[in-house]
């Protein structure tokens, strides 16, 4: 029975796709391409791709791309919006047949006596010139391994991709034959061959350890032991990705998420509802040595957060929101679990920073930057870098952005990006080397200053002599920059005083001296706390300290009245000093009181300065007896 006729055409359909969530077709007219939504009254998109007839199309679910290829001998890459992101050189002979390889990564080109291997961006990997008259269609094995390709002079040709290649550091990874692989130090150029007994499907290179994927098992090599691998067998074959960290790697297949340490064993597989695996990618997964991040398909706003050791939902389990969709999610590798952070790019090419562990606090999302395309953390410390337009930006010290936003612009390493052409990829971002990938597929290296590598490695030892000493040496404004805002980060005020002075930051090296003079610990935190915009925080350390009277005074100079009076007439404490400030403030406008709760309280209330001066000495001096107390029954702990 026919359920419905999706498109009426006066020219031949020759090829048809099914959108990534199966709402959407792609179909063909001549020269167009049109993506028809199954809703009824829903936009139809349509436009000219190809000079020709179009031939063949195929929309890829992982990674949402569309491929087209014509009788204007040229085959290319559009995005789900109809946007050109690859257009070919033009072929001798139309091309046939184009197909995705199912993660997403490659796609074939099929045209007469030429078959073809292309990196999801476009470019060429290999070109065969076999003797099969025009490849009329192409068809990829589920594992991603193998094609098979539909021939004009009746034979069915097959494909294997080979010579798939792995690097870190001093060792590369060479994928010789279908169960063959080539390691290969090239320190002393010792070569190893690794042999598998079934074929290799995926392979990853990180942190000291390979791990391959065979159709029926895992390998896990260290590169200081290539002969003793750990083997342990996979639940599915297929696996379609790998992502490895410090101390423990993912795999994905068809149906679930595992979760393994480097001496292969199974640690957890998280899970959420409506979780489609086959649709994941280095992307949209990340993993550290503690957090897994998956962000969700159904809703791209979403990203899912895990605890690595149990796959349970992290903190309080609410998942992480953004207002737009998001593309790409990072993960940091470094540092304690609770200043665990993830960098994500949005639909805008906004790239924002949040927290990863929150309890009952509302998640803050913080803008690091514009129009960034791509990004990448560092593997040893918590250095972030990104391709920001035609820049090249790395930020030393992402964390800055929650401890002293004005100073963020100081913490910055920026060079032109030009020479990477449109469209470059960061593939790594190991020690101080950046590996991009530029549009025409050729690898640059950048190297960037080994110093805030160090700089982060004292910070996190608690050596701030050394870090002082460092920064010192080096002369640099971006250094003392970011030790500044690591000081501020862990509370230690004589070095953040060092480094604001360096910066030439005077109003903040005072601010902190006055913080240095404050009797209490609790009042220091706080005022170290209000330093780094964290208001509210600051407030509740006061509050549980019984310090109301200066929390009441912080909201004041902050000019939040209503929250002072609400403290006050809650606390039953210092109300007139809340209405004799606010008086002294409007006085100093030339304004009337309007607001209805303060008309309230200061109905027949008289402000006596002298009064108001006299309970706030004395809220001083109980501080500093306070103050005092603590520290001599501390001390008569110590000699008891």
């Amino acid at each position: 029975m026919l359920r419905s006729t999706l498109a009426h055409q006066g020219t031949p359909v020759y090829s048809v796709a099914w959108g990534p969530d199966s709402e959407n077709v792609l179909f063909t007219a001549g020269k167009q391409l049109i993506i028809k939504p199954l809703q009824p009254n829903a936009k139809v998109l349509q436009w000219k791709a190809h000079d020709g007839i179009i031939l063949k199309v195929d929309w890829n679910s992982v990674n949402d791309l569309i491929l087209s290829a014509g009788e204007d001998c040229k085959y290319k890459v559009w995005d789900s919006y109809g946007r050109l992101l690859y257009n070919s050189q033009p072929h001798e002979h139309p091309i046939t047949s184009v197909a995705w390889s199912p993660d997403g990564e490659l796609f074939a080109v099929g045209s007469f006596h030429t078959l073809r291997l292309c990196d999801k961006t476009g470019w060429s990997y290999t070109l065969e010139k076999p003797n099969t008259g025009s490849i009329f269609n192409i068809a990829w094995s589920i594992d991603g391994t193998q094609i098979a390709g539909a021939c004009g002079n009746g034979h069915v040709v097959f494909a294997h991709v080979v010579e798939q290649h792995w690097e870190w550091k001093n060792f590369q990874v060479t994928l010789t034959k279908r169960r063959t692989m080539q390691v290969r130090n090239v320190l002393n150029d010792a070569v190893d061959l690794l042999e598998f007994r079934d074929r290799v499907i995926k392979a990853s290179l990180n942190y000291a350890h390979l791990v391959v994927s065979t159709s029926l098992q895992c390998y896990v090599f260290s590169t200081k032991n290539w002969n003793t691998p750990i083997i342990f067998d996979l639940k599915e074959g297929t696996v379609s990705l790998i992502l490895q960290a410090e101390r423990h790697f993912l795999l994905v297949d068809g149906s679930s998420i595992y979760l393994y340490s480097y001496e292969g064993h199974f640690i957890s597989s998280p899970k959420f509802p409506g979780m489609r695996t086959d649709i994941l990618n280095a992307q949209t997964v990340s993993l550290s040595n503690d957090t897994i991040a998956i962000r969700d398909k159904a809703d791209e706003k979403i990203i899912f957060l895990f605890e690595a050791s149990t796959g349970k939902p992290l903190g309080d389990g609410k998942f992480l929101s953004h207002k737009n969709e998001i593309l790409e999610i990072a993960l940091d590798q470094k540092g304690l679990t609770n200043d665990r952070k993830i960098a994500f790019i949005d639909k805008n090419r906004d790239l924002c920073i949040a927290s990863v562990k929150r309890f009952g606090k509302e998640e803050q999302i913080i803008k690091l930057g514009t129009m960034v395309h791509t990004l990448a953390w560092n593997d040893a410390c918590n250095i972030l870098c990104g391709l920001q337009d035609t820049r090249f930006i790395v930020w030393y010290y992402p964390n800055t952005v929650y401890v002293d936003r004005d100073i963020l612009p100081n913490t910055l390493y920026e060079r032109d990006a030009s020479e990477f052409s449109k469209n470059p990829h960061i593939m790594s971002f190991v020690g101080n080397q950046v590996t991009i990938r530029r549009a025409d597929g050729s690898l640059v290296h950048i190297s960037i200053s080994p110093y805030p590598a160090i700089l982060h490695e004292y910070v996190s030892s608690s050596k701030w002599e050394d870090a002082v000493r460092l920064c010192r040496f080096v002369k640099e404004q971006t250094m003392w920059a970011c030790l500044a805002a690591m000081a501020v980060a862990n509370r230690d005020m004589t070095t953040a005083e060092i480094a604001y002075a360096a910066i030439g930051e005077i109003d903040k090296v005072q601010y902190i001296n006055s913080i240095k003079n404050l009797p209490s610990k609790e009042s220091k935190m706080a005022h170290i706390l209000l330093f780094s915009g964290n208001i509210q925080e600051a407030e509740i350390v006061l509050l549980q300290a019984g310090l109301v009277y200066q929390a009441i005074q912080i909201n004041i100079n902050l000019y939040n009245w209503e929250r002072a009076l609400e403290l006050a007439a809650k606390y039953k404490t210092h109300v007139d000093t809340v209405l004799a400030y606010r008086q002294k403030f409007l006085e100093t406008f030339g304004k009337q009181e309007t607001n209805k709760r303060f008309l309230h309280y200061a109905e027949g209330l008289q402000i006596d300065w002298e009064k108001i001066k006299a309970k706030i000495k004395m809220e001083i001096t109980k501080e500093q007896e306070q103050s005092s107390n603590s520290q001599s029954s501390k001390n008569m702990g110590l000699k008891l």
